[in-house]
Order: structure tokens, then C-alpha cells, then sequence
């Protein structure tokens, strides 16, 4: 399944870049893909070395010290030496919503965030799951994948406004209103509308594959996968019951969506469904259900 989950990533990265190099030869052939990679860039590039800040400052998060929780900052620790990596700090989110995330550029520069509600419901042995899950993040370098789609996501949506926008000033010409002329620009109309809604569903399929992959690493570092089904099971329960005031661009980071008490059609969720994760877990313990 390791595997699966790592070419199903880079086989979406592959078509979110060939979607991106084909709007920008649409639009402006070599010069335009140039300008909007450039600009999406850097947007992305600021992100990437700020975004950990930014989300938690967003979520009022603070550091947690080792003598105000000697156990957890033993259990990041443990899994972290399990993993390779250099320990992570550890913050807590003020929320009784039971959740949690990783952020960080790289894993010498990375956080391990939980809310009080999480650390409050979940037994010892849960809660070593859910940081193997979130270390499991870090280890697998999820934060630069993510920008890295992000980035090449918001270059396409940004080629499809410059294309509305050229359609808007240009597209209305008299000699362009008759015949072949129309044709092509509904045709244009229809990719400027329809680009960044498949640039943001292969974003969210790739967000998706990544959890998946973060479960299978976290059950690996661990070696507890029912521990961390048991987790997402609970805090599955909880989270509909004591929502979270989340912002809905950085619930891709949670464990488990902190939106998901709400409709959402699967090809927009940023996460898979909770039922498939402990399904796929369950199997990693030698189990057939649940």
C-alpha cells in the first residue's frame, strides 16, 4: 500500500503539471506558463516558510513544555528516534475539539500540535498512534508536497483568470461573434470555468493519498495500527458532536477533517473517508474487520 499511495502522488503531481503546462501554452505559449509559474511561486515559496507560523498563530496554539507534559514530550521522543527524525516541538491548540497536526518546513524545523480536547479522550496508547500518525507527516515530507501542489494548482487558476479576463476584454469582437469564432471561445468560457475545479479535486486527491500514507507510516512507527483506528474512531465521534471553529484551507493539516460534520462530496474532501482509514489499518494489524 506504501507504494501505492507514493505513485498515486506523483502520478496526480504528473497530471496537475501537464494540466499546467497546457493552460499556459492556451494562453500565452512559453512567456505566459513563465509569468504564472513565477507568481505562483512565490506566493507558494512565502507559504512554505511562513505557513507554519501563520497556522499557528490562526489556532492560538503555544508551546508545550516538557514539565507540563513529560509523558507526551516522552512519547514524540520515542516514535521520533523510531522514525528518524529529529524530535519535533510540541504545541497544544486551545480547543475541546479532539484533533491534531504537524507543520513545519522540513523535520528540523517541525511541530507537533494537539488540542486539549484530544489529549483529554484519548487513552495513552491512542494518542502514541495519532503523534506517529502526525510524525509520520513529517517524516514523509507531506508539508513541501502539499506546497508543491498547491503551487502548481494556484498557477492554473491563476492562468484561467487571466484567460476570463482576456476573454472579457477581447473575446467580444465583432469578427470573432460568428461561425468558428463562437465556438472557440465557449470552448475557452468552459476551460477558464472548469480548470480550477479540477486542479482543486486533483488537490484534494493527492491531500487524500498522503493520509493515507501517513497511516500506514504512523501504524509502522508505532507498531500499533489498532491503536491509531481506534483514535480515529473516537475522535470521529467527538469531532461531529464538538465541532471546531477551523479555517476551511488549512483542514487539510488535521488528523481528521475538522469540517467533516458537514456534507461533503468525497472529490472535495480533503480527507479519505474515516471508515476506509480503519478499514486499511485493521488489515495492517492481520485483521479482516472491524
Amino acid at each position: 500500500m506504501d507504494m501505492i499511495e507514493r505513485l498515486k502522488t506523483f502520478l496526480l503531481l504528473t497530471v496537475l503539471t501537464a494540466f499546467l503546462l497546457f493552460m499556459g501554452n492556451l494562453i500565452g505559449g512559453k512567456t505566459g506558463l513563465t509569468v504564472a509559474l513565477f507568481m505562483a511561486g512565490f506566493m507558494n515559496l512565502i507559504a512554505y516558510f511562513f505557513s507554519d507560523k501563520i497556522v499557528l498563530a490562526m489556532y492560538r496554539a503555544r508551546e508545550l513544555s516538557e514539565q507540563e507534559a513529560p509523558s507526551i514530550h516522552r512519547m514524540v521522543q520515542e516514535l521520533s528516534v523510531s522514525a528518524g527524525i529529529p524530535k519535533p516541538k510540541v504545541y497544544v491548540v486551545p480547543s475541546m475539539s479532539p484533533n491534531a497536526f504537524a507543520t513545519g518546513r522540513n523535520p528540523s524545523n517541525a511541530v507537533v500540535a494537539l488540542t486539549d480536547g484530544i489529549m483529554k479522550i484519548l487513552n495513552d496508547s491512542e494518542l502514541r498512534g495519532v503523534i506517529a500518525h502526525e510524525i509520520a507527516h513529517i517524516k514523509n515530507r507531506d508539508t513541501l508536497i502539499q506546497v508543491i501542489a498547491a503551487t502548481i494548482a494556484g498557477a492554473i487558476m491563476y492562468l484561467a483568470d487571466m484567460l476570463k479576463w482576456g476573454l472579457f476584454f477581447f473575446g467580444g469582437r465583432s469578427d470573432d461573434r460568428e461561425g468558428h469564432g463562437l465556438g472557440n471561445i465557449l470552448g475557452l468560457v468552459a476551460i477558464s470555468i472548469l480548470a480550477p475545479i479540477a486542479a482543486m479535486i486533483v488537490q484534494f486527491a493527492i491531500s487524500r493519498s498522503r493520509e493515507f500514507l501517513a497511516d500506514e507510516t504512523g501504524a509502522k512507527i508505532s507498531n500499533d495500527p489498532l491503536a491509531l483506528a481506534s483514535a480515529l474512531k473516537k475522535i470521529t465521534g467527538y469531532v461531529e458532536r464538538v465541532p471546531m471553529e477551523a479555517n476551511p484551507a488549512t483542514s487539510h493539516l488535521f488528523i481528521v477533517n475538522p469540517l467533516s460534520g458537514s456534507s461533503i462530496l468525497s472529490l472535495f474532501s480533503t480527507h479519505p473517508p474515516v471508515e476506509k482509514r480503519i478499514e486499511r489499518l485493521y488489515k495492517m494489524a492481520g485483521l479482516s474487520s472491524y
